[in-house]
């Protein structure tokens, strides 16, 4: 496999010098590292990895190869690929071809066989930044030429880029509770969690407007995971914003956690360098527990700025950022985390229960008001 050679080139002016895995061409995006030892296939596929090219922490990845199940979405979703060793050939018994194979049918460029300690400890100390993965030019003035004009992440709305394109139902089609599903880079196991709990589904491409969500008369309305900075989706900080003058439960997700919080009146930020893995420990305030967590993020919701009917409800152990908040006088919570995990641990999955008893209790209020 180490035979084509590859660069990559960060915002900083520094090389890594590799070699080719999968497509062999030029990607941009955000580096960025995710710490799972696992869960490479679900990775490359969530929605959220859009515009990024992920390094993964663990050594070596590709051990157990790629398979048709264990996929987020339709396609790949992340720009670029970084890993030590991109292993072949794989060993598993669900195995149906190998990591290389795999980027290369859908023509994503990656790098391996760099110091990826190196490359992490440099992203965890100076922040975030651009990269550039080549395995066609190799000319390290013409790569950073190329990568001085790529955008920075920050003000970038990425949910359009990866919403549905129109309305659509999801799975039996059948369900107790109508849930409206705002598409801003939806996971697979999302729908399939909501599903199980009973919710009959439709989903709204990110786009959606208000008249659009009420004439479809949702019992709750859930805010999904998604890409880019939050406070560059003006127009469904606005939606949310009108849903809620409305008194339907919300819940949101990553993204839209840090939608609903903005259209509450609090502000986000950039995370240095995000939070992206399997093991991120996460208090409840409620319980007094601690939860390990599956996270994917970039940006955060300023805890400063949150207004006074607003409880934060989960905070990170590792950094203090608020990972969970909920309104006082409107039934609405969100969390910043991926309680679907896919990969990671299922400890968070309560909180799909708490969406269906928050609809129960609300729609056994509003049928009290009207006897």
């Amino acid at each position: 496999m180490y035979s084509t050679q590859a660069k990559l080139v960060l915002d900083n002016g520094r090389v890594f010098s590799g070699y080719a895995l999968g497509y062999t061409g030029i990607t941009i995006g955000e580096v960025c590292f995710n710490t799972g030892m696992t869960g490479y296939q679900e990775i490359l596929t969530d929605p959220s990895y859009n515009g990024q090219l992920i390094t993964m922490t663990y050594p070596h990845i590709g051990n157990y190869g790629i398979n048709n199940e264990d996929v987020e979405s339709k396609k790949i979703q992340a720009s670029g690929f970084i890993v030590k060793d991109g292993s072949s050939p794989p060993s598993n018994y669900r195995s149906q071809g190998s990591i290389e194979n795999y980027l290369k049918n859908n023509e994503i460029v990656g790098i391996q066989g760099i110091d990826t300690r190196s490359l992490v400890r440099c992203i965890r100390n100076e922040g975030a930044m651009n990269g550039i993965i080549s395995s066609t030019l190799l000319d390290e003035n013409e790569l950073k030429v190329k990568l001085k004009k790529h955008p920075s992440m920050l003000g970038l709305d990425l949910a359009k880029e990866v919403t549905c394109e129109e309305s659509y139902e999801w799975g039996k089609k059948t369900g107790d509770y109508k849930v409206a599903v705002i598409d801003y880079g939806i996971k697979f196991n999302i729908l399939r969690l909501l599903e199980d709990y009973g919710f009959h589904l439709t989903v709204f491409p990110a786009t959606v407007t208000t008249d659009e969500i009420i004439s479809f008369n949702p019992d709750g309305v859930f805010l999904s995971n998604g890409p880019g900075d939050p406070s560059a989706v003006l127009y469904s900080i606005q939606t949310v914003k009108e849903i809620m003058n409305k008194h339907i439960p919300i819940f949101g997700i990553c993204l839209g956690h840090q939608i609903l919080a903005l259209a509450m009146g609090a502000t986000t930020y950039k995370l240095k360098f995000g939070h992206r893995g399997c093991n991120h420990p996460v208090k409840n305030h409620e319980t007094k527990k601690i939860e390990i967590t599956s996270q994917n993020h970039g940006f955060s919701v300023d805890s400063e700025s949150l207004p006074d009917n607003l409880n934060i409800t989960h905070t990170s152990l590792n950094d203090n950022t608020v990972e969970g908040i909920e309104i006082k006088n409107y039934p609405a919570f969100s969390v910043q985390y991926h309680p679907e995990s896919s990969p990671g641990p299922h400890d968070s999955r309560y909180l799909f229960k708490k969406f269906k008893d928050l609809m129960i209790y609300h729609k056994d209020k509003q049928f009290a008001k009207t006897k």
